[in-house]
């Protein structure tokens, strides 16, 4: 095949020997399937802006570290070099995400390289050795689906672990490989502990996985995943291995009569002086 423009570059360094075949073209990126040596990879070639259909949210960027003041006004202002940083700061995201999970051991692909917009990582594949379909293309019996539900959930659960949210996930960035489920696209990851957001996004991924097993499995559904395992972590007891029951203990604290009584007395007050406000008002006083 034509060799793509922005692999040309890793062809010439050696990094790459043989372009093998285009694999898939999503929101953000294309990917296409690679030779290095004896090995099969992948290349995702990640798309300019312009292109994508995935907008880079504020809610995704809030936390993620720049080098320096100069580098943020320049985000800030939307300038040439800004909108460069901003395309460094996405991608990188992914390759940093994917490493420290990784060193984890959380289910993603390994990843080798990022240089010029273009990751070279591993090629997920399926038990008969071809390319890992993703769980959207797969049909689940009702065992099959609680037991994917619980793998994922247990990833999910070693990524917030490592302080990070996947931020998107959902059936159709989930690969299935011969050993289990496999988390792709991270370039939206973001930092449990420094983004604002983090309680919502990581409930929002949970949901996405209780809605699609759930076709299958409707017990999971109703479940409260997403607010055990935040909750877990906000108390400092969550960790690997975690036993989740789907339901959020209520925190029951004692009742301060006192208070309650002191602040429906302010209450009344207010009232009162609103109302003879209005009557002094309304007399012309």
């Amino acid at each position: 095949m034509k060799v793509p423009k922005r692999l040309a570059p890793l062809l010439e360094e050696g990094l790459i020997d043989e372009v093998i075949g285009q694999l898939m073209s999503g929101k953000e990126a294309t990917v296409y399937v690679v030779r290095c040596g004896d090995s099969t990879r992948c290349a995702k070639v990640y798309k300019d802006a312009k292109q994508r259909s995935f907008r880079q949210a504020t809610s995704y960027r809030d936390g993620r570290k720049v080098k320096s003041s100069r580098q943020v006004r320049a985000m800030e202002k939307g300038t040439r070099y800004g909108r460069q940083i901003q395309e460094e700061s996405w991608q990188n995201a992914e390759v940093d995400a994917l490493f420290r999970l990784a060193n984890v051991g959380v289910r993603v692909p390994q990843p080798y390289i990022c240089t010029d917009g273009v990751l070279l990582m591993e090629l997920v594949l399926d038990g008969s050795g071809n390319v890992a379909p993703r769980l959207n293309d797969v049909d689940l019996t009702e065992a099959r689906a609680l037991e994917m539900h619980a793998l994922l959930l247990d990833q999910v659960v070693r990524m917030l672990c490592a302080g990070i949210i996947h931020g998107d996930l959902s059936e159709y960035n989930i690969l299935l490989a011969a050993e289990g489920p496999v988390i792709i696209d991270l370039p939206q990851a973001v930092d449990a502990a420094g983004n604002n957001q983090a309680a919502s996004m990581l409930k929002r991924d949970v949901d996405n996985l209780a809605s699609y097993f759930g076709r299958f499995a409707p017990q999971i559904l109703g479940a409260e995943y997403g607010a055990e395992i935040w909750s877990l972590f906000e108390a400092g007891d969550l960790h690997v291995g975690v036993q989740l029951t789907g339901r959020v203990k209520a925190i029951i604290r004692p009742v301060d009569l006192d208070a309650v009584l002191q602040e429906l007395e302010e209450t009344r007050l207010e009232e009162d002086a609103r109302v003879r406000w209005q009557q002094d008002l309304s007399a012309g006083r």
